[in-house]
């Protein structure tokens, strides 16, 4: 069966997924890289950046979950750039001529442009469409595989209140942001839905997994 999956989706303490103040120079507002330290320290994510080195156990466990048995990914049009990209033709994405996804990336947006074909096997199509209609397209892709519904905030959002999320995998980073868009909004008794288990990891981050019954 194929599965709806959120990997690897940092949140602070306060319940923000990225900061306030998202541009070109700061994907993550105010929030910089301070959600995201705990990933890029892991082997995996040295590995990601091509880097030798990085820290082993929990984090890099969790963070290698992130790619196996993914078949296509959703975001919205937040993640793939910044305020206004949408005005830029000749803007691909933050990740340069390689992205990290190797698989169809469906962008959810309300401006249609042509699919862009990236280096790698990663492919941006442009769709105006409803979670449902998005993750029927997103499967069909996947051939079988997993989809990863890869954010933002309001994007995860959007597929959870809809019940759509069968797996997902949320990091707590013990950082305070204050503000900036946030997860949970809306989202009340949602854990009752799912089977909650969390780790807490050594680095001071807590993975907290969420897995609907039956799945």
């Amino acid at each position: 069966m194929s599965l709806a999956r959120v990997q690897n989706f940092s949140l602070s303490l306060d319940g923000f997924a990225t900061g306030e103040g998202q541009r070109l120079e700061a994907p993550f507002g105010h929030a910089g890289e301070r959600l995201h330290e705990w990933m890029f320290a892991t082997r995996w994510g040295h590995e990601m950046l091509g880097q030798p080195g990085g820290t082993g156990g929990i984090d890099d466990a969790f963070a290698r979950m992130f790619a196996p048995r993914i078949g296509a990914e959703i975001m919205g049009a937040g993640k793939f750039g910044p305020p206004g990209w949408h005005e830029d033709p000749t803007w691909k994405g933050w990740w340069g001529a390689n992205p990290p996804f190797h698989t169809p990336v469906f962008v959810l947006t309300h401006h249609s442009r042509p699919s862009i074909v990236m280096e790698g096997g990663t492919t941006f199509h442009f769709i105006d469409a409803s979670p449902a209609e998005a993750l029927a397209a997103a499967r069909e892709a996947a051939d079988g595989q997993d989809v990863r519904i890869g954010g933002g905030p309001t994007i995860v959002r959007d597929f959870l209140a809809a019940g759509l999320v069968d797996h997902m995998h949320i990091v707590v980073v013990p950082i305070l942001l204050g503000r900036g868009v946030r997860l949970w909004d809306g989202l009340e008794g949602l854990e009752k839905d799912y089977a909650v288990e969390a780790t807490s990891s050594p680095s001071g981050v807590t993975h907290v997994t969420f897995t609907r019954a039956g799945v």
